[in-house]
């Protein structure tokens, strides 16, 4: 009598780079939505813009460079760099804003250097930076969120005839419409010497993070861990950026707490959490070795504190990544592990 054989050990198939992008933009969504109904109708909008460019950018490069096109969009590392960066993006944004920094991160930061697995720099935050430095007005369009100041909450009609027509809602000025986000608010209140304890009394300052950025940043720590509790990514990198920004921001904090925001804002403001576990992460541009993966998630972690403390931005987290990047080869020279059976030198 014969049985049916299989084949041993039974492990399962390793995921394919597509498995990998999926999961990243599934622990993405309640973040995303968190955005939708704190900052409105621009979100989807950045997201659709963003995410369409960096495909049709990614084809576009593939066909001129004789490459499948196909094959190579189902692995989702295009979508992924659109939608990281639209959710960096302000909601009121003009429509070419989104479009010329997917295309850019794609066509610049990715392609020109080889594709997927070649590129030295995040795509998605060579973008952002490119946008922040060439369109600073442009970049700082973000509306109150949802619930701060809900009179002045505008409608999907108007929101279309702004980011696409540039057309302001009768009556209404730039100025009423937009404001600054939290990290703006802090960082340009210190500067006029306001003391923290007054800062945090100000509507736009939540319980422990900026105002509506707080639960964005706890949606963007779930999906994180989720991330690390299915191995999409390690944990080094995400506890060597939060733990070195905390402590960095702990020890100025208790030396001055009146002219140093507390750690739990640094930490649930801005795009901490989105920049710990979904940018940072990034396995072609961040460091490799299990050491080097701490050292290089705390060096993005310092630097962060550093531009958003005494730099021109009141968020650092793209230009630190980026220098970061930068270092990651050196990193992972000096940290490779001991090879088994060949003594340390």
């Amino acid at each position: 009598m014969e049985f049916p054989t299989q084949s041993s050990p039974y492990l399962p198939a390793a995921s394919g780079v597509n498995r990998l992008m999926l999961r990243v933009m599934l622990a993405l969504v309640p973040a995303m939505l968190l955005m939708f109904w704190y900052f409105g109708w621009g979100v989807l909008f950045n997201l659709g813009l963003a995410g369409l460019t960096a495909i049709g950018a990614e084809a576009l490069m593939l066909m001129a460079r004789r490459r499948p096109v196909i094959a190579t969009l189902y692995d989702g590392s295009a979508l992924l760099t659109g939608l990281l960066l639209a959710m960096t993006l302000p909601p009121l944004a003009p429509w070419w804003l989104p479009v010329l920094g997917a295309g850019f991160a794609i066509v610049v930061a990715k392609q020109l250097y080889g594709g997927l697995g070649y590129n030295p720099f995040n795509p998605a935050m060579v973008g952002f930076v490119v946008l922040i430095i060439s369109f600073p007005l442009q970049m700082t369009l973000w509306p109150p969120p949802t619930g701060l100041l809900s009179a002045d909450a505008m409608g999907l009609v108007d929101t279309v005839r702004m980011i696409f027509g540039g057309v302001l809602p009768d009556g209404r000025t730039l100025d009423s419409l937009t404001m600054a986000t939290p990290l703006d608010t802090a960082k340009t209140q210190l500067g006029l010497d306001y003391t923290w304890t007054e800062i945090a009394t100000r509507s736009l300052i939540g319980h422990f993070g900026g105002y509506g950025w707080e639960w964005i940043n706890l949606a963007c720590l779930a999906g994180g861990l989720w991330l690390w509790r299915t191995r999409t990514i390690h944990w080094q990198i995400p506890a060597g950026m939060l733990g070195a920004l905390f402590v960095t921001s702990l020890l100025f904090f208790i030396a001055d707490s009146d002219s140093f925001g507390s750690p739990m804002f640094h930490l649930f403001s801005g795009a901490t959490m989105l920049g710990a576990f979904f940018i940072a992460t990034d396995p072609v541009s961040a460091a490799t070795t299990p050491r080097g993966r701490i050292y290089y998630g705390a060096g993005i972690g310092v630097i962060t504190y550093v531009i958003r403390t005494w730099g021109g931005y009141p968020e650092g987290l793209a230009f630190a990544v980026l220098l970061m990047n930068m270092a990651a080869p050196t990193i992972d020279y000096y940290t490779q592990p001991r090879v088994f059976g060949h003594e340390e030198k």
